[in-house]
């Protein structure tokens, strides 16, 4: 049975299919994305999205879409589906749309009278390039297809409009042609693996809307050219592969080139394949010896507190620990230079966040408990860096104090935690001094660096983080814990802050806790009460005047929205492990819930994915980043603690 499929009745819905969008992408940053429909609904989405390294560091829309046309007895039937100016479809391909699933990857099958058919969409894993595969499954008389590109040539953030710079030559190329529209950029290859007859009609398409930029107050309206059109016969059983690319293929390999990339994707036939499929698509690897983690799609690059949080569920726990050694590897060089205050060129972006080392250490944590020699071998004497590193306060906007053992950060005019929204320049939330979760990670990387000592035979520098983390769990007691049973969520001077939200639960759900059995029953009775939603921790209490359960309004409105109510999925893995460690195997049945729960999500917003955030009031409705790395990394980590258990 297919997991990810949807029917005719669904498909002519426009409501329903213009929400729902598929992805797919390489290693290289590059990706291929649009509605199960066919129809373009933002900016960033197309058949065509690639790094230009020649222009800049921006992901580029380079091919948007490709209109296809049946053609029998004269009479045209076109599959294709645009929005235009004043809510006008056209055409209205999608309702000869019989079915879609993405199993494998994404298919349609188009039914027009006695044609039926079918559209299989190939990302290459390997090169920026697209491939699709047209079966004519039956037909009554002969057939011809005819094959429109809408080209764009422009910034994936950006919209272009009809111009005469436009360089609209072509040449011919082996079953196709390759054509550049402006300097700067690669050739687009567009090629068959039949010789068709190429058309040459330039014209601009004027006008294209994309509704969810144009509900979400963005720029919304574009023109897009297209050069002419590909025509050629189809016979029943016959198919046809279409590719496009920024390199030359030879076209007679195409056909087994698209069945190898078939028999190397893993079905989309439950939750945890959905999810180990969207783990591998943040793999970025501009070149063989560098490698990271995207933040997300569409419009994410690798962002350092994104790549560490999400690094142990987007590999051990889909057990690619070399995958996970690459991306550590790749990234310990620029660190070691960020610490050691020399000039660092990386793909790396925020290495000087404050907390971020906290989470490097946590990252290593991880691979730890999988791979205990070879951590000791490998990363034990970094980890001790990193720990000198923050005790002899070298970092720029994090500060040890030897009174307490806690730390303490600058946070009133410039964003330092993952609540990180700016309104006019200054942060939405503005915490500032002994942040919770800061202190909690601190602990816990005290108290690991002090067995990682003790095992290493280091027992002198042992004896000495034992001192400063046995401290430094009864200050962060006598800091956060008040009397109502939760956690302030900051300290900062006289000021503690009382709002209950979600950054308290690192004190449970981390291995090392300064929290007895107690409070940490206490602590999750607080969460579980106020902030568990069906699709991830809430960021602020119902009880706050300040909660804002929906993600609407004007931009300012949104950004304050955002840590102010938003529910996060990525929130969901601390919260299971915190839940499974106080209760054991009777927090099992909560745990199953709340997967169950969020699974639902998989066919909404990007389906097979999951979404950066979603308003946390019913209906849950997706936003940010349609397929986030650390909703995922986080997710397929709380489904590995829960099948340990069992």
């Amino acid at each position: 049975m297919s997991y990810l499929k949807f029917n005719k009745d669904l498909m002519i819905n426009l409501e329903y299919s213009l929400y729902r969008n598929v992805l797919r992408t390489n290693r290289r940053g590059a990706y291929q994305n649009t509605s199960i429909s066919g129809c373009n609904t933002t900016k960033y989405q197309g058949l065509l999205v690639m790094p230009v390294p020649f222009l800049d560091n921006e992901n580029h829309l380079i091919l948007s879409s490709v209109d296809e046309t049946v053609i029998q007895h004269g009479a045209e039937f076109n599959l294709g589906i645009h929005r235009y100016a004043g809510d006008n479809y056209n055409p209205k391909g999608h309702k000869y749309i019989r079915e879609f699933n993405c199993d494998s990857v994404p298919k349609t099958i188009y039914r027009i009278g006695g044609v039926i058919l079918s559209k299989e969409i190939m990302f290459s894993s390997k090169e920026n390039r697209l491939m699709i595969r047209y079966t004519l499954l039956d037909a009554h008389s002969p057939t011809k297809i005819r094959f429109k590109p809408f080209l764009a040539f422009r910034k994936a953030s950006q919209l272009t409009r009809e111009n005469d710079q436009v360089d609209k030559s072509y040449r011919m190329v082996e079953n196709g042609i390759s054509t550049c529209m402006y300097f700067g950029y690669p050739e687009l290859f567009m090629q068959f693996n039949k010789e068709p007859e190429f058309v040459y009609h330039p014209d601009w398409y004027r006008d294209i809307e994309y509704l969810q930029d144009l509900q979400n107050g963005d720029t919304y309206q574009e023109d897009l050219y297209v050069p002419g059109y590909f025509e050629m016969s189809i016979k029943k059983g016959e198919e046809i592969i279409f590719s496009a690319g920024d390199i030359l293929v030879d076209t007679t390999t195409l056909s087994n080139e698209f069945n190898f990339e078939m028999q190397k994707r893993t079905p989309r036939s439950s939750f945890y394949n959905c999810l180990k499929n969207s783990s591998h698509q943040f793999y970025y690897i501009p070149n063989k010896d560098e490698y990271y983690l995207l933040a997300g799609y569409p419009w994410f690059k690798v962002r350092a507190r994104d790549q560490f949080i999400s690094l142990p569920g987007c590999t051990l726990s889909v057990g690619r620990p070399n995958d996970y050694e690459n991306i550590m590897d790749t990234a310990i060089p620029h660190l070691r230079d960020f610490m050691n205050d020399k000039p660092y060129k990386s793909y790396i972006k925020q290495l000087d966040d404050p907390d971020l080392l906290l989470w490097v250490v946590w990252a290593l944590q991880q691979f730890y408990f999988e791979n205990k020699n070879q951590f000791i071998k490998k990363y034990s004497e970094f980890l001790f860096e990193i720990i000198e590193y923050i005790l002899s306060n070298r970092h720029p906007n994090l500060v040890f104090h030897e009174s307490d053992s806690l730390l303490t950060t600058y946070g009133r005019e410039v964003a330092v935690s993952w609540m990180n929204a700016m309104i006019d320049g200054r942060p939405a939330i503005p915490r500032s001094g002994y942040l919770v979760e800061f202190n909690s990670l601190w602990y816990n990387a005290l108290k690991f660096t002090e067995e990682i000592a003790n095992e290493t035979g280091n027992h002198e520098k042992a004896a000495l983080l034992a001192e400063k983390s046995s401290l430094a769990g009864k200050s962060f007691i006598k800091t956060f814990m008040n009397d109502a049973g939760y956690l302030y969520d900051y300290v900062d001077g006289y000021y503690k802050d009382p709002n209950v939200r979600p950054n308290m639960i690192f004190a449970v759900s981390l291995p090392y806790s300064p929290l007895e059995k107690r409070q940490k029953k206490s602590v999750l009775d607080f969460v579980t009460k106020e902030l568990l939603t069906s699709c991830g921790l809430r960021t602020l209490t119902p009880k706050s005047d300040k909660f804002r359960p929906h993600y609407s309004g004007s931009e300012n409105e949104k950004k304050f929205a955002y840590f102010n109510g938003m529910a996060f999925p990525w929130l969901l893995g601390h919260y299971i492990e915190g839940y499974i460690n106080v209760f054991q195997m009777g927090g099992l049945s909560l745990a199953d819930r709340i997967m169950v729960g969020i699974e639902n999500e998989i066919q909404n917003d990007c389906i097979g994915s999951i979404s950066e955030f979603y308003d946390s009031n019913p209906p849950f409705i997706a936003h940010g980043g349609y397929s986030f790395a650390m909703s995922i990394g986080e997710l397929l980590r709380a489904q590995k603690i829960i099948n340990s258990y069992k």
